[in-house]
């Protein structure tokens, strides 16, 4: 009942832009390797919805802006609202298309069963940080903002170096994740979104320390097919898009 509703709303959604779903188009979408998740089960629906098809290519937020300044051919990217609003001042996002989608923030993560350890304050949080033999986040080298944060915290706590000398550096993705699903990591600091099996989120990190990534969508002066990607644009940003980011642990814009 719940999908069937969902891709009702999305008809409505399309209707309401183009006044039809006829016609369908291949849609090519940079997407945030945050975003895998939710996206595979957004994207089925709209196309089940609108009759297009999408190719879904995922990359970190920094990749793909690079991609874009260097003239990477696409119709439709999801980056943060910062570089989506710089991308759109340098002409590669179609002025006036850009749509806020959600925003997520960091939490921390043990092993699906493993006790929960305490992070209600700042000090907690770096008590257990210390108290743990192994940790891990996402190697800030790839570019990921969820690895650039970790890292930069780890200084701002002052125990960078403890927390060096433990560290076991992840891959963009629900890959961040996998040293703690399989035991080689004891805690794992990442977006609260951050989808893995074997995992388990303790909570979002305190108020004090917390960050967000912000994302939004915007349709690429590349685009062949600037219709079908304002569609999409549409439904991600549309109550039915927004339901299914919130049940991912996004924040809807």
């Amino acid at each position: 009942m719940m999908k069937a509703s969902l891709a009702a709303a999305l008809g409505c959604v399309l209707l309401s832009l183009t006044g039809t779903v006829a016609g369908a188009a291949e849609i090519k979408f940079l997407c945030p390797v945050a975003m895998t998740a939710v996206m595979s089960e957004l994207i089925p629906q709209f196309e089940r919805a609108s009759s297009h098809k999408v190719t879904v290519e995922y990359a970190t937020v920094g990749v793909i802006t690079d991609r874009i300044l260097k003239g990477d051919a696409a119709d439709v990217t999801i980056v943060s609202k910062g570089q989506s609003e710089e991308l759109q001042k340098q002409g590669k996002i179609v002025a006036g298309s850009q749509a806020d989608i959600a925003r997520v923030g960091y939490g921390l993560f043990v092993r699906k069963g493993a006790s929960k350890v305490e992070i209600q304050s700042v000090d907690a949080f770096k008590r257990s940080v210390l108290a743990a033999k192994s940790i891990t986040y996402i190697d800030p080298a790839t570019g990921a903002p969820s690895g650039i944060y970790a890292a930069r915290l780890m200084e701002r706590l002052g125990i960078a170096a403890e927390a060096k000398a433990k560290t076991r550096l992840g891959k963009p993705g629900a890959e961040g994740l996998e040293p703690v699903a399989k035991g080689d990591a004891e805690i794992g600091l990442g977006l609260t979104s951050a989808a893995a099996p074997g995992v388990e989120l303790v909570g979002p990190l305190p108020a004090e320390i917390q960050s967000y990534t912000e994302y939004a969508a915007g349709l690429l002066v590349t685009s062949k097919q600037a219709e079908a990607g304002k569609a999409l644009i549409a439904f991600l940003s549309s109550s039915a898009g927004q339901s299914i980011l919130k049940s991912k642990g996004f924040e809807p814009r």
